[in-house]
């Protein structure tokens, strides 16, 4: 299975925030005792990495990731990845639900 890729904008100094749906091909929702996780880094090798803070409502299928302010100030400029992992907290098996490029602009009034 392919995992969908999904290109996000981050302003350096503000607040971010996405929000990702995850639904069965017949129209379900899959968090059901799921433990949702996302990282960025400047490229998949980089040693160092933020974590984004994850929501996930079950009733919607919804995972929300968010990073604060101070933690975008921090950002690599330019082209980044990340990616928004689920663990099955039963079975423990780790799914990737989405990824894709990152783009870290420069903020001008923060």
């Amino acid at each position: 299975m392919s995992v969908p890729v999904v290109n996000i904008r981050i302003d350096k100094g503000t607040n971010f925030e996405a929000t990702f749906t995850i639904q069965n091909a017949d129209g379900t929702f899959s968090l059901s005792n799921q433990t949702a996780t996302a990282k960025i880094k400047k490229h998949p090798g980089a040693t160092t990495s933020t974590s984004f803070s994850t929501t996930t409502t079950v009733s919607t299928g919804e995972i929300k990731i968010t990073l604060t302010a101070a933690q975008t100030a921090e950002l690599s400029l330019g082209i980044n990845t990340y990616d928004v992992i689920l663990t099955n907290n039963s079975t423990s098996v780790i799914t990737k639900v989405f990824e894709g490029m990152a783009r870290v602009f420069d903020s001008v009034s923060t």
